[in-house]
């Protein structure tokens, strides 16, 4: 029973140690196996990654259950977790909302893959990059739903901007070759055509361009360079150019555009060849342009040259002689600009010589002439199209210290627009003119004083000179007839007073018509005036009337002064006759005294006076007041005004109606002894 238990026990403990081999052994293999599974998973992520690296790609998946975004690291490993408003951060908006509506569909069933491209959100420092995105379903629920999608998203930025940048230069060699403003003829490596631009076919008047390039045409059949390119070895960059006749042209095939041009046809080329790296020949562009009209057009231009030189000569000419004139005849040409307020004034064609504000022109007119000036400015700054002509004056002087003159003439001068753009004239100096003018209206005035004077005078002493003789003749007659003898003395008296005053006028007459001729002279000479003055008084005061007493006032002890003692006396001897024949009662003074180089001479009366409104006149010829009385001989006031201004002096006359009359005799001359009496204590 024992043995039977023990031979059981062995067999359990064999069958456990079998067992327990058995487990050993799978279990090893299956270590083995799995060790082998995971070197196998490990080789293919590392190649996942290599290829996620090269590729530039990302993986990520999208739960459609959870709603979420997972981003797949290179170990295959959900490394992140995006809601989907986070997730949508990554890209450009529009893009985005394409790629979920994308996934929508694939949820759906309705599509199995896609590939779209999106952008991604714009970034600072790398931009915006381009993504190509490939959605595929990697797992479904048991009920066969989609759960899972994958997205594959790789980078191909940089590869679409080399394929832009490739389509770009292809696109510009072809925009660059057919639109270039020269002809362009490519070649092959053989000589062959390989390609010509429209430029060149219009030269060559070429009307099947695709013909052209099927025809298996070489380089040494183009006549513009076959003669200067050596084919026994490599073409090297040259320039040539070629002077082919038009109808050889024509007989070889060309039919050229400007065929019917005779002649000559100028063409210049140049032959540049295309080498390889390794200096192999690629290629041979040739770049040329018809010169034919550029040639013609030289020779014309040598002509129109030669001709303009001719024109321009004499346009020298024409301006030489304008400026010439402008500056013989004194006139300036002027612009005034209403946009820029500028006046411009110039002495010749070519150049401006003075630029003036609107200001600094008001500011050179005379005051009076302002006003005008601004008006005138108005005008133009308003763009009127009238004529603007003023003559003004401006505060400037001449050599000879005259205020100049000056006439514009300015007229509009219309711009492409029709409005006004500028106003052009001239200007002339009128200074001698208007002094000439000015000069002959004062002439003529000094002409019409005089004429009218001197009717008046001749007027006045006819009648004067008559009025004497008369009675004279008169008187005389009376003697012939009946008469008492005892009348005789007052037929003589009356005789010779009237002979008298006759003689008298007649002196004075001649005296001021001496004195109007300027046929007497002064001749100053140094006198001691203080020694004459009472004896010059009392001459001309011998003739008061009873009741009216003289007083001769002399403050000085000596009072040497270069006068002409002869007109003086005359001047104060008539000054002081006048005072006496109107002053009947009261006091005639006569004072002097030296002031400032002047002689002044007093003569002061208390008779009847002179009315305010018969002052300006009393110094004319046969003046009368209102009695009908006349000053002296009529000539005594003249003659005084006429003396004093002689020896470059002066009379005024000042007088109140019935309280008497002063009168001021000024005259220059120079003192070489003044010295006052000395006032009694």
């Amino acid at each position: 029973m024992n043995s039977l238990l023990d031979y059981i026990l062995i067999g359990v403990v064999a069958v456990m140690l079998v067992a327990v081999a058995v487990m050993l052994f799978y279990n090893r293999r299956w270590l083995s196996r799995e060790k082998e599974a995971d070197a196998a998973s490990k080789n293919q992520l590392n190649r996942l990654a290599i290829i996620l690296q090269t590729g530039k790609l990302r993986l990520w998946t999208f739960n459609i259950n959870l709603r979420r975004y997972y981003s797949i690291s290179e170990n295959g490993e959900e490394t992140h977790e995006y809601f989907p408003i986070d997730f949508a951060q990554f890209y450009d908006r529009d893009d985005f909302e394409r790629l979920r509506a994308v996934i929508f569909d694939m949820c759906d069933d309705k599509m199995q893959n896609s590939t779209l491209r999106i952008k991604s959100a714009p970034d600072a420092k790398d931009g915006q990059r381009q993504y190509e995105v490939t959605l595929s379903i990697v797992e479904r629920d048991k009920n066969g739903h989609v759960r899972t999608l994958l997205g594959v998203q790789r980078d191909i930025t940089e590869a679409l901007k080399r394929e832009t940048e490739a389509s770009q230069l292809v696109m510009r060699y072809h925009t660059v070759f057919n639109s270039a403003f020269s002809d362009m003829i490519y070649y092959d490596k053989d000589g062959r055509l390989s390609d010509i631009n429209d430029k060149a076919c219009n030269s060559f008047s070429i009307d099947d361009r695709k013909g052209l390039l099927l025809s298996d045409l070489r380089i040494k059949d183009n006549p513009t360079v076959s003669d200067s390119i050596d084919f026994s070895r490599r073409p090297e960059r040259i320039r040539t150019t070629a002077i082919l006749n038009i109808a050889d042209l024509e007989r070889q095939g060309y039919h050229l555009t400007g065929s019917k041009q005779s002649g000559n046809f100028y063409y210049e080329s140049s032959v540049n060849p295309v080498v390889g790296k390794e200096g192999e020949l690629e290629g041979i562009y040739v770049t040329g342009r018809n010169v034919t009209e550029m040639v013609d057009s030289f020779h014309r231009q040598q002509e129109g040259v030669k001709r303009l030189r001719e024109v321009h000569q004499n346009i020298q000419g024409y301006i030489s002689n304008i400026n010439y004139a402008l500056r013989v005849s004194d006139v300036r040409l002027v612009n005034y600009y209403p946009d820029k307020y500028t006046f411009e004034i110039s002495d010749n064609v070519s150049q401006t010589r003075l630029r003036l504000s609107q200001l600094r022109c008001i500011r050179l007119a005379t005051p009076r002439f302002r006003k005008t000036v601004s008006v005138a400015l108005h005008r133009m700054d308003h763009k009127r199209p009238q004529v603007i002509e003023q003559t003004i004056e401006i505060i400037l002087h001449d050599k000879q210290q005259r205020p100049i003159w000056l006439m514009f003439s300015m007229m509009p001068v219309f711009g492409a627009d029709g409005q006004v753009e500028r106003y052009f004239g001239m200007c002339r100096n009128m200074t001698e003119l208007v002094e000439t003018e000015r000069r002959l209206a004062i002439e003529t005035k000094k002409a019409q004083e005089t004429e009218t004077l001197k009717q008046t005078f001749l007027t006045n002493m006819s009648y004067e000179i008559r009025t004497p003789l008369n009675t004279v003749v008169g008187f005389a007659e009376l003697f012939e007839s009946d008469h008492d003898p005892a009348d005789e003395p007052v037929f003589v008296e009356e005789i010779k007073k009237n002979s008298n005053h006759l003689l008298e006028l007649v002196n004075d007459i001649l005296y001021l018509s001496r004195l109007d001729a300027h046929m007497v002279e002064s001749h100053p000479v140094e006198t001691d005036f203080t020694l004459c003055f009472d004896s010059y008084c009392l001459a001309g005061l011998s003739n008061v009337k009873p009741g009216v007493k003289a007083i001769i006032d002399n403050d000085y002890e000596h009072l040497k002064v270069n006068i002409d003692p002869e007109h003086v006396s005359k001047l104060l001897q008539r000054c002081c006759i006048v005072a006496a024949d109107f002053t009947h009662q009261g006091t005639i003074r006569c004072k002097y005294e030296y002031w400032h180089g002047e002689l002044i001479i007093t003569v002061e009366d208390t008779g009847v006076g002179i009315a305010p409104e018969r002052m300006p006149t009393i110094f004319n010829r046969f003046n009368r007041n209102p009695n009908q009385e006349k000053y002296g001989t009529g000539l005594d006031l003249p003659i005084i005004q006429a003396l004093a201004r002689m020896m470059g002096g002066d009379v005024e006359a000042q007088s109140e109606l019935g309280k008497g009359t002063t009168a001021r005799i000024t005259i220059p001359c120079e003192a070489t002894l003044v010295e006052k009496k000395k006032k009694e204590e």
